[in-house]
């Protein structure tokens, strides 16, 4: 992805989508096609894709590792993938370019290994649609049109694709918007889809809670995750770099409305308040600017695989503070080991670095080893092949 593409990752990160009982209906049809679909499974697609990485540690590279679909998971996947969507116009078309499928590999591919993928193609809003936002547009109707995709993709894999399985629903950024709304307008409304909800991982947006509580603000009955082990619950958090606190007003982890919070998460242990080791899963020949400069992953050199697993080298604390509400990031930096000492996900656009987005980039890569084993427990928590 190049910069103008990396600007439209949170697209609607200014968007309130209504939500009457009017915006949960679909405002569009076709998913009963396969073609509808980014990803199925048992098809090859881009979150079939095999997933090769290598084991960063310490000491240097070790062996490497293929991630590939599991053969029966006992649970499925419905994800959503963020803003990459250069197409022109306010929404995106429903043909995947390849950043579509680029993001589908990064974020979902290794999930694919513990669950059945459901990834549907949607009119997203475009990174036109953030510069026409820019210059005082309305983009209500866009941002309606693209959950309307993603209420209609949902609704065909209740009723003709998931033979009354249980679910987890996974997002990113403009993802995980649509999803907070499909909690908040049709789950919610509907015990027995709240009932097979197994999880909800929701990073990269302001999931918004009363300060000091689990439950309320975004969400009327579904609570954050505050014990390991928890199901029927949401796992979100927004990242930001040690010491660099979002500020007043940032456009994550910062909550407008009185009283509120951004809700925090701790993804590599859920309702822990200290610091946690996080298992992170990186794709290292990105051209994205990082803060320092490009990152040199080994003293060995660069990686055999796309991908590195650097288990421990990030660690991770939810802060709450007022309005404030984020996971802080900090490296366990040793310059006397084999591997970096630094990682990336700072948003820079024309020469610079967005204050209030964080380590927006570094959302899902910085936690995804703790993310797919949480998916795992709740597969196996419901019996192999079992509905």
């Amino acid at each position: 992805m190049n910069c103008k593409q990396m600007a439209g990752v949170v697209a609607a990160m200014f968007i309130a989508i209504p939500t009457s009982s009017n915006a949960a209906q679909p405002v569009t049809d076709g998913y009963s096609r396969d073609t509808r679909w980014l990803c199925l499974p048992g098809r090859a697609d881009p979150c079939s894709t095999p997933v090769a990485t290598t084991e960063l540690g310490p000491n240097g590279y070790g062996a490497k590792v293929v991630s590939r679909p599991a053969a029966s998971p006992a649970v499925d996947c419905f994800y959503v993938y963020p803003t990459v969507s250069g197409d022109p116009g306010m929404n995106s078309d429903f043909l995947p370019g390849r950043e579509e499928k680029i993001i589908a590999e990064a974020q979902m591919a290794r999930f694919a290994s513990v669950c059945r993928p459901f990834a549907p193609n949607y009119r997203q809003m475009t990174v036109a649609a953030v510069a026409a936002f820019a210059t005082g547009a309305d983009i209500k109707q866009p941002a309606a049109l693209a959950f309307g995709d993603v209420a209609a993709a949902f609704r065909d894999y209740i009723r003709n694709r998931s033979n009354g399985r249980p679910f987890v629903l996974i997002g990113h950024s403009q993802g995980s918007l649509m999803l907070i709304q499909l909690i908040a307008n049709v789950i919610e409304r509907d015990p027995a889809l709240a009932q097979r909800m197994r999880l909800a991982i929701l990073p990269g947006y302001n999931v918004l809670v009363p300060q000091g509580q689990l439950v309320g603000g975004s969400f009327k009955s579904t609570p954050l995750c505050s014990r390991p082990g928890q199901s029927r619950c949401v796992v979100t958090w927004t990242s930001f770099r040690e010491k660099n606190a979002p500020p007043p007003g940032a456009i994550f982890g910062y909550a407008g409305n009185p009283g509120m919070t951004v809700g925090c998460v701790n993804p590599a242990r859920w309702g822990a308040k200290g610091w946690e080791p996080l298992d992170s899963d990186w794709y290292t020949r990105s051209a994205m600017p990082v803060p320092g400069g490009p990152i040199s992953w080994s003293s060995q050199g660069a990686p055999a695989t796309p991908y590195v697993h650097t288990p421990g080298l990030a660690s991770g604390r939810c802060v709450n503070d007022g309005a404030r509400g984020y996971l802080s990031i900090r490296t366990n930096a040793d310059p006397n080991d084999k591997r970096t000492d630094r990682i990336g996900g700072e948003v820079g656009l024309f020469g610079m670095f967005l204050p209030g987005w964080g380590m927006h980039l570094a959302d899902v890569s910085v936690a995804q080893g703790n993310l797919v084993r949480a998916v795992e427990r709740i597969g196996a928590a419901n019996g192999a092949g079992s509905k």
